[in-house]
């Protein structure tokens, strides 16, 4: 019977990462277990393993990036890959090339990974179906970010970063606070957090920053920041996606970090041991407070260090490793 999920090769295998929604809850705890031995590498003298050699991965960065970019390129080194980053602003693609010519024209340097992030919802989609349809299927793509759709790395290593401080995903509740409406991350948290048993997800943000409906997601909706904080184990804060905001959505910053910004005061609502979490970049002032980002509950950049071993083990996954 043929595989439903594009995903996934006919032996159920990791074969692109586009997003998490529909990733088998196996799959998912697969990853993270193979990305626990790789966050050791960092501690040797050789930060290097042979699993990638000959191997080329090709950065296709549409959008603007630092962490992201910079440890999916940290993290294929350590692979030993050869990686290519394509400058887009000087690439053919500013020139009017269109993104399917682009990658083929890479796919005949013998590309064999692509790490896609674009402003189009989809694009990563679409170069895996052109990969699956001109019969290149050992070309594997990762969605790096893509548009308001999906950040799967992104949702990957947040759950590392939540089981290495708390363990059992069965036993948490979870608030994501604030534009959940245009965050790819929060859709790519939902979906990781569902399927790995969290009883209760909770959304909380002005009506003007959720989705409609988001209810359907099996997510609780809060618009009030102490309700929807009070007793959650982990809290999630998103960065206000200012860019993709069309029209007047939101009062002043200094109006909405003192409404729905983060602070040690409410974050006292939240239990004693809730740790906090953010995808960044930071608005120190807007989304959350100083004084949180360098508290003791913070586990901001862990997160960062985390999202190169599971980066890791995605890229070592998808090429049979």
């Amino acid at each position: 019977m043929r595989n439903r999920n594009p995903q996934l090769n006919s032996n159920g295998e990791l074969q692109h990462l586009l997003t998490l929604d529909g990733l088998p809850h196996e799959v998912i705890v697969s990853i993270l277990d193979h990305a626990a031995p790789f966050t050791e590498v960092a501690e040797r003298e050789v930060k290097k393993l042979p699993l990638l050699r000959g191997k080329s991965i090709f950065n296709l960065f549409f959008e603007n990036s630092t962490r992201t970019r910079t440890t999916f390129e940290i993290a294929a080194k350590r692979l030993s890959a050869d990686v290519v980053n394509l400058n887009v602003s000087t690439s053919s693609t500013a020139k009017g090339e269109s993104l399917l010519d682009t990658v083929d024209n890479l796919c005949a340097m013998q590309a064999d990974m692509f790490v896609v992030r674009h402003a189009a919802s989809g694009a990563p989609v679409l170069i895996a179906q052109h990969l699956q349809a001109t019969g290149r299927d050992h070309i594997h793509v990762i969605n790096a970010g893509d548009g308001r759709h999906a950040h799967p790395t992104q949702g990957l290593l947040d759950m590392y970063t939540i089981r290495h401080f708390k363990g059992d995903f069965t036993q948490l509740t979870v608030a994501i606070i604030g534009d959940v409406l245009h965050s790819r991350v929060a859709r790519s948290q939902i979906a990781a957090l569902t399927a790995l048993g969290v009883p209760e997800v909770r959304v909380i943000g002005p009506k003007t920053l959720l989705p409609t409906e988001i209810e359907k997601l099996g997510v609780r909706v809060f618009h009030d920041m102490s309700a929807g904080l009070r007793g959650v184990d982990v809290v999630m804060m998103l960065r206000l996606q200012n860019e993709r905001m069309n029209g007047a959505l939101l009062p002043t910053p200094q109006e909405y970090f003192k409404v729905w910004g983060l602070t040690s005061a409410k974050l006292a609502l939240a239990k004693p041991d809730a740790i906090v979490m953010h995808p960044g970049p930071i608005n120190r002032g807007v989304e959350i407070d100083s004084a949180v980002v360098d508290g003791a509950q913070a586990v901001i950049l862990p997160q960062v260090t985390f999202g190169i071993a599971v980066r890791m083990a995605v890229m070592s996954m998808l090429a049979g490793q």
